[in-house]
């Protein structure tokens, strides 16, 4: 279920939010070089439709993202992660950006996290994993690789 886009009009750079029924989890899909006052609107986005959609589960995909995606690792940590952790976030499937050999989140210390957060380059194998997490908690979708 479509949840949210914002599109730069300048660009077209956007971030789309969906639940995923089946799933039960939220996903942000990233496309375009988003700057930074888009990566924190797209953030907020998903804190007010994760206080109305709770889900344990959320798939944030960036292989779409070109150029600096998010520069505020402190808004990030001292904001967005505890809200997140507040609304009931426990997993956190991260997809990094196709055109860059390193991604913010990946160093970060995941262990201070008060969710599971695993990086992945390959949206399928995110999607996997959660489906994983899903069904590790009583989730009983079919597996979305078949």
């Amino acid at each position: 279920m479509h949840l949210n886009t914002n599109v730069d009009l300048r660009d077209h750079s956007s971030c789309t939010l969906f639940y995923n029924d089946a799933e039960g989890w939220l996903q942000a899909i990233w496309w375009g070089h988003v700057d930074p006052q888009e990566a924190h609107r797209g953030a907020q986005s998903y804190l007010e439709h994760a206080g109305r959609i709770p889900s344990q589960f959320l798939l944030n995909d960036n292989s779409q993202l070109h150029g600096p995606w998010f520069e505020s690792l402190e808004w990030l940590a001292e904001v967005w992660v505890p809200r997140a952790a507040r609304l009931g976030l426990r997993y956190v499937a991260h997809v990094v950006q196709a055109d860059q050999p390193h991604d913010i989140l990946a160093t970060c210390p995941a262990s201070g996290l008060p969710f599971e957060l695993r990086i992945f380059r390959d949206p399928a194998a995110a999607r996997h994993w959660l489906w994983a997490m899903g069904q590790a908690h009583g989730r009983l979708a079919p597996d979305p690789l078949g």
